[in-house]
């Protein structure tokens, strides 16, 4: 079996060009790298300018986007299983792409250690219109009814598909295993169900090859929750793609990347709101998610799109995640930097600023792209770099 192939998909609203490649032939701005660099040392990675992302992974934003053309200005879309950010990115892009800023996507990771990595990513990316959250399932469908239009489901799985590049899914699998995701899958599907609007789009997908988790749950999630699958397309068979009876199947060895399987449906059944429910809109969405779930320790951080204040002296992480938004308009100097000295910068060491840099809070850039906030006191220069988003590789 091959080795795995390594991908990348552009930011098309930052305007870099990143690594060359071979195209995506589902992803118009994924590319194919004939060999995986060092992405550490490349600042355009951590100003957001592309995503490292594996080819078959981008395949559940291609059905995404063929069915988001049936919804106009003001969509509403979930992506509930969301870290590390691969497929929230490929989202932001093509909502943006399609409706400009007029639409609503929220990115959900019930993990706070992984919803830490989602927002990094997502605040890299720098879509103001994405909002971070770190909930369960239920708690959408219970304060959240029939408040999204699309919701993308990528679910934990047995992870066949990641067989070539992860020896510990070798480890790890058993039929024990395929059991329990497959109950899982269920559960997750049904607690988010009440969100998911009648007529809205449910796109399911996998890194496995196993049925059970696959077309099953789907037909599952049709006969039991109510809904209508779409038949799948044989769009891509010259690059390896399958059809399975409800889906697309991307095999390790047979396409460019990993493993993938991706199916979508329409729901069709209808439910009333319940007492409970919230109003629906992102900003509502995350600020009642934060409140509600707050009893028993699940947060809800999120990248918010508003102003927000500086006290002297004080960073909010919101601030710096401000300047890498894509449609900023710097209030700060912008000093431009070499590669040793942006490496220097995402290494959060000392910098060494050009003479006559003005004094205060200014953004330090690599060719035009923001890479974040430093503060020159003329003597020394303070690197503002969150420490978690620091590089540890020696530069």
């Amino acid at each position: 079996m091959e080795a795995p192939s390594t991908a990348i998909r552009l930011n098309p609203f930052k305007g870099c060009e990143g690594p060359d490649g071979a195209p995506v032939p589902w992803s118009p701005y994924g590319r194919i790298l004939q060999e995986r660099p060092n992405f550490t040392l490349d600042p355009l990675l951590h100003a957001g300018c592309y995503y490292v992302q594996d080819s078959s992974a981008m395949y559940p934003g291609h059905i995404f986007r063929k069915h988001l053309s049936e919804f106009g200005p003001g969509v509403r879309v979930l992506d509930l299983c969301a870290a590390p950010g691969g497929k929230t990115t490929d989202l932001a892009a093509s909502l943006r792409e399609a409706l400009g800023d007029k639409f609503q996507l929220i990115s959900n990771e019930v993990m706070k250690a992984r919803a830490g990595v989602l927002r990094d990513n997502v605040a890299r990316w720098g879509d103001p219109n994405v909002q971070v959250t770190s909930a369960d399932p239920a708690v959408f469908g219970q304060r959240m009814p029939s408040c999204f239009d699309i919701i993308v489901a990528d679910v934990p799985c047995s992870g066949e598909g990641m067989f070539r590049k992860d020896p510990k899914a070798v480890a790890d699998w058993s039929p024990e295993l395929v059991e329990m995701c497959a109950a899982r899958q269920r559960r997750i599907l049904a607690d988010v169900w009440p969100a998911l609007r009648e007529g809205g789009i449910l796109v399911y997908s996998t890194c496995t090859y196993e049925e059970a988790e696959n077309d099953g749950n789907l037909a599952w999630a049709a006969e039991t929750l109510g809904g209508e699958i779409f038949a799948p397309e044989d769009e891509f068979p010259q690059y390896g793609v399958r059809l399975t009876a409800h889906g697309n199947l991307l095999k390790a060895g047979e396409v460019p990347g990993e493993g993938q399987w991706v199916g979508a449906l329409r729901k069709t059944a209808h439910q009333n709101a319940g007492p409970e429910a919230t109003v629906c809109s992102a900003t509502a969405a995350a600020r009642g998610l934060t409140q509600k779930t707050s009893a028993n320790g699940t947060s809800a951080p999120g990248l918010k799109s508003a102003a927000f204040s500086v006290v002297p002296g004080v960073m909010k992480i919101e601030e710096f995640d401000r300047v890498l938004a894509i449609g900023y308009r710097p209030e700060y100097p912008v000093v431009e930097l070499s590669l040793q000295d942006a490496l220097r910068y995402l290494h959060r060491d000392a910098l060494r600023l050009p003479e006559g840099t003005p004094q205060g809070l200014i953004i330090v850039a690599y060719h035009g792209h923001p890479l974040g906030l430093a503060k020159n006191l003329g003597s020394r220069c303070n690197n503002l770099l969150p420490k978690g988003r620091r590089i540890l590789m020696d530069v």
